[in-house]
């Protein structure tokens, strides 16, 4: 009998094959289609569902597809002997329709409903393995997306002004209007919580909780590119201030990532920062006009991260569930295949001339150069290249070279082939798919004019970055320094600019502290002597006067009678 995972890699992997030929049919006449469909007409009111089926749209649904259908291939070994498989594949499952719902909605309405459906399966998702930390992760993560969400809601509320939730029938027609600009500005702000921009960038390593074949998932097709494609649609409506203070934050948000990369030690935090390195290059070249190219590194980036999340999923399966590189080492020797992946996609991640990734980046960055903003940026951008394959190689360092640092007594071996069947599925992709995609996205290319010296830029801030990320590796094994938290400005590095902090105790902690004066001062304080226990002291005291007459005693009647004397001779004499 066929597994739950075998059905769902069959489904998605036909639906990804034949939507991804329909997506080139589209692209190559330019054909868009929009499908509307009438749920409900009360009086004059017509509740429509709408679909915008076009090449960018159908493109990234088959890639979603396709790498989700290699995910699921791939849990059936990685998640072998969890209780509840089932459960995990059907949570997948809904991840990924959230997505598409999300990719074809032209309305943000529907929008909303992928957006939220995203949002809440990468909760349960993160929160998979109950314990105290995928329970703080989960909170982070669910609780900064709904940032995000509010702003999409109130967009919608704004929208409500042009008499249709269809945004993409206004975007350049109202581009100069107020409501049209406010409303940028909110899809801005919600795509900064899910694409983890800075200041909202600690939920992402936190998210690193959730199984590894949901890691490799939301870091490279679903989750954090909601944001970037969410962008990519509404980019005909910013305003030339909106872009620049995009361009700032995620300059900003590429380069913290870096710096953070090259200090963890974490393994799946590394590859999580890299996302986010990423995620910063798409957002600021979409800032600087290049939406195309931005997409068209959306689509690479999404096949080599899958890819380099799945690896490491398997030297953590493999290496008994440790993430620490530190303890890696020599593992050519016993994962070959496994290393082999894993390297193509460092290289593919850094830029390396003719794989996938150099065909997006160095485009990119020659876009950039061309058209260069001013000198902050144009540094930026080759610093944030050159620490990219600085913390690449030193990945790769202390996974794969050197000694073999693990216990004495382990057995590490590729012995299960699903993992690897998963993985051979996307190598040929993660090498080829940059040159078929260029071909196909750009059928007359970008005309570049550079000096040999910018020209050679790139690739210069590539060896350059290996070679820091080689030295600092080898200074760091044989000085022993395996740990660099007693060094200020390390440990503010690694911990993102203390983002973390800042998002968990800077929101929390003050108004906790607040609440504690408050319930000193009023509560147990002034509250409580004019309120219930004053009151109750005093009624309770009246009433034992009160109870005292009742009783009926003779000495009581006298004492009255004598006072009824007093107040009457009183009386008299006034």
């Amino acid at each position: 009998m066929l597994s739950i995972c075998k059905i769902y890699f069959g489904l998605f992997l036909f639906f990804s094959l034949s939507i991804f030929m329909l997506g080139l049919y589209f692209l190559i006449f330019d054909y868009c289609m929009i499908l509307e469909y009438s749920l409900l007409v009360l009086n004059s009111t017509n509740v429509v569902m709408t679909l915008l089926f076009d090449w960018m749209s159908l493109l990234f649904m088959s890639f979603v597809l396709f790498i989700s259908s290699m995910v699921i291939f791939y849990s059936e070994e990685y998640m072998e002997g969890e209780s509840y498989l089932n459960r995990f594949i059907m949570l997948v499952v809904m991840f990924v329709l959230s997505m598409m719902f999300l990719i074809i909605s032209p309305n943000l309405i529907s929008i909303l409903l992928g957006w939220d459906g995203l949002g809440l399966v990468s909760y349960c998702l993160v929160i998979y393995y109950q314990n105290v930390k995928s329970f703080n992760a989960g909170m982070l993560t669910a609780l900064s997306n709904r940032i995000g969400d509010v702003a999409l809601l109130m967009s919608i509320a704004w929208m409500l002004n042009y008499g249709s939730w269809s945004y993409v029938y206004y975007l350049e027609f109202m581009k100069n209007d107020f409501e049209m600009q406010l409303i940028s500005c909110f899809v801005v702000l919600a795509a900064m919580t899910k694409s983890a921009q800075i200041p909202f960038s600690s939920w992402l390593p936190a998210a690193m909780a959730a199984p590894t074949p949901v890691s490799s998932l939301v870091h490279s097709s679903t989750l954090v590119t909601a944001g970037v494609y969410l962008l990519i649609r509404f980019n005909h409506s910013f305003s030339e201030n909106l872009m620049m203070f995009l361009l700032f934050i995620s300059s900003m948000t590429m380069f913290m990532s870096g710096l953070g990369a090259n200090l963890e030690f974490d393994l799946k935090k590394v590859i999580a920062l890299s996302t986010l390195s990423q995620l910063g290059l798409m957002m600021s070249i979409l800032s600087l006009g290049g939406w195309v190219l931005a997409f068209f590194h959306l689509l690479t980036h999404a096949l080599f991260k899958a890819l380099l999340f799945m690896c490491a999923g398997s030297i953590i399966h493999n290496m008994g569930n440790n993430q620490d590189i530190r303890y890696l080492g020599g593992l050519s020797k016993h994962l070959p295949l496994t290393c082999t992946f894993f390297n193509i996609c460092n290289f593919s991640l850094c830029g390396l001339p003719f794989l996938s990734g150099f065909y997006s980046k160095d485009l990119i960055v020659e876009f950039m150069s061309m058209g260069v903003l001013n000198t902050y940026i144009y540094i930026i951008f080759y610093l944030s290249i050159g620490l990219t394959a600085s913390y690449s190689l030193r990945l790769s360092y202390y996974a794969i070279m050197g000694d073999y640092n693990f216990y004495s007594l382990s057995s590490v071996s590729e012995s299960g082939f699903t993992m690897l069947k998963g993985m051979g599925g996307l190598i040929m992709f993660v090498v080829f798919s940059g040159s078929m995609l260029s071909w196909v996205i750009f059928p007359t290319p970008y005309f570049i004019v550079l000096p040999f010296v910018l020209k050679l830029m790139a690739l210069l801030m590539i060896m350059l970055g290996f070679y820091i990320g080689y030295e600092t590796s080898i200074f760091c094994m044989s000085h022993n320094l395996k740990s660099l938290s007693n060094l200020t400005l390390s440990s503010f590095l690694a911990m993102m600019w203390n983002m973390p902090i800042l998002s968990t105790l800077g929101v929390n902690y003050y108004p906790i502290k607040l609440g504690e004066f408050y319930y000193k001062i009023y509560d147990t304080g002034w509250l409580e002597y004019y309120g219930g226990k004053n009151l109750s002291k005093s009624l309770f005291t009246s009433s034992s006067l009160f109870q005292a007459f009742s009783s009926n005693h003779l000495k009581v009647y006298f004492l009255m009678m004598v006072m009824w004397v007093i107040f009457l001779s009183l009386n008299f004499y006034l």
